[in-house]
């Protein structure tokens, strides 16, 4: 368990949350985190309002682009926000899921080769590396753009004067750019982009993380399923099938409080990330310059992979709660017991209705929904285009 979480308890030791309770948590402990949340929030917080007010006064002075620019920003913060909060008032809930989670883990070297576990906590690692990894990039990049452009243009190479510049524009009611209080804005607004992406990066690897145990459980219900071999006996046949139905209606459970915890985030992710991925895209259609494009496109391919993630997990879900189907129907059942085939058919009509992620009622998550996502997205790419242009 500690593997496969070890990437998202490290992003949301950053931002200071603890998403479950463990044993031997001290006051201290507890205290420090809530100091170290409540920074975070209040800072990015106040960076998002500075930002809202520029939007504002962008508008009214027929700034189109670099409103659009902020507002690609904002969306940013209200999604990391979101999620940050989401899971703190979710803690509880999570901190149950978990103990559940724990409880029917494999233990020992027999079952973790029965469960595969190998091949699970290999995948889980290696796409929480590369997504992390990828978003780190991006903020560092986007948190450290200005001071290396001020460094190589205007130091280096002297081609031009680049002056003290802040990586996200927004509203500041003095002159910063010589004056001290340059380098508190500077740290503010580098502190307040990692927590927008440290809050989106930790939930999305806990969600990640709990979507493979929850795959792991099915595919080990639909080996299980496949491969038994029938006694002949009723009696021993019939409690192999009820323990199996047990074993799956808690997976069934598992997957109803996983919706429930990411539910509203995954709904609000989806639909902020529509907006986000049209006003990056509209950016790097209006003849930015090409370092800034690069920048541009970091942004976009980040967002398009943090919605692909989730639809990725998505379709995994819903693949393996209808393997379980036709895994029992592959079961060797043809000389069984009349009453063990027919509950045969009850089991594999139960796991016909698929196991989906739920971004809420709205929405059933899987790939297509990428699709979805992306058809959203270019149609407010369009109106902007002509907003724009005319």
């Amino acid at each position: 368990m500690k593997k496969l979480m070890k990437y998202a308890s490290f992003f949301y030791t950053g931002v200071g949350i603890q998403p479950y309770s463990k044993r031997g948590d001290s006051e201290k402990n507890r205290l420090r985190d809530s100091i170290v949340f409540w920074s975070n929030v209040i800072n990015l917080t106040m960076v998002g309002i500075c930002e809202s007010i520029y939007v504002y006064s962008a508008y009214k002075e027929d700034k189109f682009l670099e409103a659009v620019t902020v507002m690609s920003y904002i969306g940013f913060d209200i999604v990391g926000l979101s999620k940050m909060f989401f899971i703190r008032w979710k803690k509880t809930a999570i901190t149950e899921m978990m103990e559940e989670l724990e409880d029917i883990y494999p233990r020992g070297k027999v079952e973790e080769e029965r469960y595969n576990l190998d091949k699970y906590l290999g995948s889980c690692s290696r796409i929480s590396l590369t997504y992390s990894s990828l978003y780190s990039v991006l903020i560092w990049t986007f948190n450290l753009f200005c001071v290396m452009e001020y460094w190589v243009y205007e130091k280096w190479l002297n081609i031009r004067v680049v002056g003290k510049t802040l990586p996200y524009l927004m509203y500041i009611p003095w002159n910063y750019e010589n004056s001290w209080s340059y380098y508190p804005l500077l740290f503010s607004q580098n502190f307040a982009g990692y927590t927008a992406a440290a809050g989106q990066i930790s939930t999305d690897l806990l969600l990640c993380a709990v979507a493979t145990q929850v795959v792991m459980h099915f595919d080990y219900l639909s080996s299980t399923m496949e491969h038994h071999k029938l006694s002949g006996n009723w009696q021993e046949d019939s409690r192999f099938l009820a323990d199996s139905v047990r074993y799956h209606e808690r997976i069934l459970r598992l997957s109803d409080v996983v919706n429930d915890i990411f539910g509203i985030p995954l709904l609000l992710n989806f639909m902020v990330s529509s907006f986000v991925i049209c006003f990056v895209g509209f950016q790097m259609t209006v003849g930015v310059p090409p370092d800034v494009v690069i920048k541009l496109f970091l942004f976009l391919f980040s967002s398009m992979s943090q919605v692909y993630l989730i639809c990725h997990y998505g379709q995994m879900v819903a693949d393996a709660s209808y393997g379980v189907s036709v895994a029992t129907y592959n079961q060797n059942w043809n000389q069984a017991d009349v009453r063990y085939e027919r509950a045969l058919v009850i089991i594999i009509a139960r796991a016909q209705k698929v196991t989906f992620l739920k971004a809420t009622i709205f929405l059933d998550i899987t790939r297509s929904t990428m699709t979805d996502l992306l058809q959203i997205s270019y149609k407010f790419f369009a109106l902007l285009r002509t907003m724009y242009t005319q």
